[in-house]
C-alpha cells in the first residue's frame, strides 16, 4: 500500500469522525427513531451509506457520471426522510424542506447536464482510476451534504416547534436572494460558453460583471438564509450546526471552488489586458454594488 492510499483511506477516517462529532452535537434535543437513535445522527449516516453504495459501480465502470445527480439525491432523501418521519407540518419545516429541494433539484440538474454535455468532469480524470482516493471523494460529499444540511436538519428533527416569525421570514429573503444570484449566474454562463462567438473567450458580462464568481456568492448566502430560519430551533450543543454556511464559505473560497477556478483562468487568460483588468477592477466573491 503506497503513501497516497493511506493517505487517501486516513482520510476518509476523519471524514466519518468529523462526521460523527457533527452527529452527536445535532442530535441534541432530536426526535429518536428505532428505540434510541437520534433522528439527526441517523440522517447524517443515510447520507454516507447512499454516497458508499453508489461509489461502488462508479468505481467498477470508472465514470464520475453520477456524482452529482447523487449528492442531489442524498440530499433529497435525508431532508424527505426526516420531514416524514417527524411528520410535523408547522410552517418552518415545510419551508425549509422545500427550500432545500427546490436548490438541490436545480443545482443537480444542471451540474448532471453539464458533465453530459462535456463527457467528464476533468477533475475526476485520474482520481476515478485509484479505489482509495475515488472513495475519498464520494466520503467527502457525505461529508458536505451532512455539513451544509445540518442546520436545517437540527431544525426539522428537533422536539421543539417554533412559530416561523422574524428569523424566517429573513431567512427566506436571504435565500431568495442567494438562489437568484446562483440560478441566473449559472445561466448566463451556460448562454456564453453556448455561443461559438465566445469560444475561448472569458464571461464577464452580467452578474460575471460585478463578482467574478456570482453563483459561489450565491451559493453561501443560500445556506446562510437556511442557518437563520433554522437558528430559533436550536438548542446547546445544535447551535454547532450553525457551521454550515461557514463550512461551505471555506470549502469554496479556500479550497475547492475559487482558488482552483482563479488558479485556471490564470493559467489560460493570464497576462491579457483585458483579463488583468477584469481581475483589477471586479471583486472574487462578493458582488461590486453601482455606488462602491
Amino acid at each position: 500500500m503506497n503513501k497516497n492510499t493511506i493517505q487517501a483511506y486516513a482520510g476518509v477516517l476523519i471524514a466519518v469522525l468529523i462526521a460523527a462529532g457533527l452527529a452527536f452535537a445535532g442530535s441534541q434535543d432530536s426526535i429518536a427513531v428505532f428505540g434510541e437513535i437520534p433522528l439527526f445522527a441517523f440522517s447524517i449516516a443515510i447520507a454516507f451509506i447512499i454516497q458508499w453504495i453508489a461509489y461502488v459501480p462508479s468505481f467498477l465502470a470508472r465514470t464520475e457520471k453520477f456524482y452529482d445527480l447523487t449528492g442531489s439525491l442524498t440530499y433529497t432523501t435525508v431532508i424527505l426522510m426526516a420531514f416524514l418521519i417527524t411528520a410535523r407540518f408547522d410552517i418552518q419545516s415545510i419551508v425549509l424542506t422545500g427550500l432545500v429541494l427546490v436548490w438541490t433539484f436545480r443545482l443537480g440538474f444542471f451540474l448532471f447536464r453539464r458533465v453530459m454535455r462535456a463527457g467528464e468532469d476533468t477533475r475526476f480524470r485520474e482520481i476515478k482510476e485509484s479505489a482509495s482516493r475515488f472513495l475519498l471523494t464520494w466520503t467527502l460529499q457525505g461529508l458536505w451534504v451532512s455539513f451544509t444540511a445540518a442546520a436545517a436538519l437540527a431544525a426539522m428533527t428537533s422536539e421543539h416547534t417554533v412559530e416561523f416569525g422574524a428569523f424566517g421570514i429573513a431567512g427566506l429573503c436571504v435565500w431568495i436572494l442567494g438562489f437568484s444570484f446562483e440560478a441566473v449566474a449559472d445561466l448566463q454562463k451556460g448562454r456564453f460558453t453556448a455561443d461559438p462567438a465566445n469560444r475561448e473567450k472569458f464571461i464577464n458580462v452580467g452578474l460575471w460583471s460585478i463578482s467574478r464568481h456570482p453563483n459561489y456568492f450565491g451559493e453561501i448566502v443560500i445556506w446562510i438564509g437556511i442557518a437563520i430560519i433554522a437558528l430559533p430551533s436550536l438548542q446547546g450543543w445544535s447551535f454547532l450546526t450553525l457551521i454550515s454556511p461557514v463550512f461551505v464559505a471555506v470549502l469554496i473560497t479556500q479550497i475547492s471552488g475559487v482558488p482552483l477556478l482563479e488558479k485556471f483562468a490564470d493559467k489560460k487568460w493570464g497576462g491579457q489586458k483585458d483579463y488583468e483588468e477584469y481581475k483589477r477592477s471586479t471583486p472574487v466573491l462578493i458582488p461590486k454594488l453601482p455606488f462602491m
